[in-house]
């Protein structure tokens, strides 16, 4: 397995003062994801939960949806030379009768760590067909209980906590009970870390819980959620205007500069009591 973490030395300068000391830094990796041995998509990532990363993708990109529709998810043989397995190949084998990626999906060139949409030819080709409704959930949150989210998000944040250098996705419960915690250099990514645990503890639709992610509310965040049946996504920084069109059209709650007791609530704002 890929290391979380990586050391090198750093010159640091404080107050005119130059001292030499070792840094912690977050590993960033390609990972390729294949389904049924043929090469789908290559994302940077934090190595780790890479098996829930492949799943979250795939639930994202509408390919699965329930637990049972992956027969087997293996890492395959690295390319190293000593013959080595370098866990950055990961082969995700579907059931019987579940149909194989559109291939206007496969990526000709890598997913950066920073955007998950590199390699779309444009917006339409990722308003997926959800095959949940978040529009009718009956979802309700304080605003109280809301705000206490980002602390928690960040409380529970280890790896963070040793570089400063990743992002974060939480799913809560409407209680604010911290279900599911995932860590990556990429948000999507860690977004598709909560999901893919979500789906292979079949757990998909995620009714009734909120996302809380670090860091802005991108369109592709939006869509991954509503993949996934949630109905309310919170961010600490600002949405994009294409993710605030989506949230609106798919009867989501979106929620942006969730710092402290305040919020900009964009859209279903009726869930938030």
């Amino acid at each position: 397995m890929g290391r979380v973490t990586v050391r090198r030395p750093v010159v640091r300068i404080r107050d005119g003062v130059v001292t030499r000391r070792p840094d912690t830094l977050a590993a960033e990796e390609p990972m390729e994801i294949r389904v049924g041995g043929r090469p789908l998509t290559i994302t940077m990532r934090t190595p780790g939960d890479d098996f829930d990363l492949a799943c979250g993708f795939l639930v994202g990109e509408g390919v699965v949806r329930a637990a049972g529709e992956v027969a087997a998810i293996r890492y395959c043989a690295g390319a190293t030379d000593d013959g080595s397995n370098t866990y950055n190949v990961v082969d995700v084998a579907l059931a019987a009768g579940v149909a194989p990626p559109d291939a206007s999906l496969e990526r000709n060139f890598y997913t950066t760590s920073a955007c998950g949409l590199c390699g779309k030819a444009s917006l339409d080709a990722v308003r997926t067909v959800a095959p949940w409704s978040v529009a009718e959930d009956p979802l309700r949150i304080s605003p109280k209980e809301l705000a206490q989210l980002p602390e928690a998000l960040r409380a529970a944040q280890r790896v963070f906590d040793a570089t400063g250098g990743l992002h974060a996705a939480g799913l809560f419960s409407a209680a604010g009970e911290l279900l599911c915690l995932r860590e990556d250099v990429g948000r999507h990514n860690a977004v598709d870390k909560v999901v893919g645990h979500a789906l292979r503890e079949g757990l998909l639709p995620l009714r009734g819980s909120v996302l809380m992610v670090s860091g802005r509310a991108s369109f592709e965040l939006v869509q991954k959620a509503v993949m996934a049946g949630i109905p309310l996504l919170a961010a600490v920084s600002a949405p994009s205007s294409l993710a605030a069109d989506l949230a609106q059209e798919s009867g989501m709650t979106l929620v942006g500069f969730l710092r402290g007791e305040s919020m900009n609530v964009y859209t279903g704002a009726e869930r938030i009591s």
